[in-house]
């Protein structure tokens, strides 16, 4: 029993080095994903506040103003996004299958967010326990320097891992927030596209 004890001693011991390159990594890309967050959040807040309002006016007596109006903004990822929808007016399938590609997009941008929510207490935790061990030894042997030594890596990687986490859970709100936003105002241009289809098709057919 104690020679398999020992061999989990060791193991545990050995993680604690991946676990601190992990638990940075997983914080450095919080960082870098919290500033992408404010760059995109600076974007959204005016364009996306006039879309709205225009797609409170829209219907199918001025649908093309608002392709005219697309056109005439500042490119970025957004406008491209309509303007593609724009493209495939006449087919509702195409339509279907690009909003459904621009959803998985955004379900792929939102599982970066889950990852950091996910692994930065978990390896927060895993950081905190593994150099216990060691300070429990320390303590018994009276090394009060070793003993301090692995307690300060514990509550150093505890409050990185719950700060990576924290992040994350940001991230993910606004994140899941705006892809619905996203998802419903193309859904609802793709229905007007439908709707002015049929009433060309029966304006033709009298």
């Amino acid at each position: 029993m104690e020679y398999i004890s020992n061999v989990m001693f060791w193991i545990s011991n050995g993680l604690l080095v991946p676990v601190i390159v992990g638990l940075l990594f997983f914080f450095c890309q919080s960082i870098l994903m919290i500033g992408s967050l404010y760059n995109q959040y600076l974007q959204r807040k005016k364009q996306h506040k006039i879309l709205k309002i225009k797609l409170l006016k829209l219907d199918n007596n001025n649908l093309s103003d608002l392709e005219k109006e697309i056109e005439q903004s500042p490119q970025n990822e957004w406008t491209k996004t309509i303007s593609q929808l724009y493209k495939m007016q006449n087919s509702l399938a195409h339509r279907d299958l690009y909003i459904s590609e621009f959803e998985m997009k955004a379900q792929k941008s939102i599982s970066k967010a889950k990852i950091l929510v996910k692994f930065g207490p978990i390896l927060g935790l895993m950081g905190t326990l593994i150099p216990m061990g060691p300070a429990l030894v320390g303590l018994s042997t009276g090394n009060i320097e070793s003993m301090a030594y692995n307690m300060q890596v514990a509550f150093a990687t505890t409050v990185l891992g719950l700060l990576t986490g924290a992040i994350g859970y940001i991230l993910l709100q606004f994140r899941q927030k705006w892809a619905n936003e996203d998802l419903t105002q193309l859904d609802f241009i793709s229905n007007l596209m439908s709707e002015n289809q049929k009433n060309t098709l029966c304006e033709g057919d009298k």
